[in-house]
């Protein structure tokens, strides 16, 4: 498959991924779970999606065998992301600031991938 279906997928999942615990954080602010399948679902595909879209790349880049250091930033930072729910389900009354964290993770999971320094 091309490099830039890889790219699309690799997008798509991290909407997914954040719209999903922008829901989970609402639904821990309200204690209305009646949309915890939905934010799962999206969790779960998302999360998917990121990963088959950025081995893909990978793939394509042909970064195989030894991973740069920039790589292994960007799994450590999507560990922490794919955990967010369950996260926040244990401690909700953290959930607000866990999201502007997210947000910070992602921005800096864009950087690695962006300028890839070491």
């Amino acid at each position: 498959m091309p490099i830039t279906l890889y790219k699309l997928l690799h997008i798509l999942g991290l909407l997914m991924v954040f719209a999903a615990m922008g829901g989970a954080v609402i639904t821990a602010a309200t204690a209305d779970g009646s949309w915890k399948k939905l934010h799962g679902a999206l969790h779960g595909i998302g999360a998917f999606l990121l990963l088959l879209g950025g081995f893909g790349m990978f793939a394509r880049l042909g970064i195989m065998g030894t991973w740069p250091g920039w790589v292994w930033g960007k799994l450590a930072i999507w560990l922490v992301l794919g955990a967010a729910p369950f996260i926040i389900r244990k401690a909700p009354e953290k959930a607000k600031g866990f999201l502007f964290g997210a947000i910070l993770l992602g921005f800096a999971a864009a950087y690695l991938a962006l300028y890839k320094p070491f």
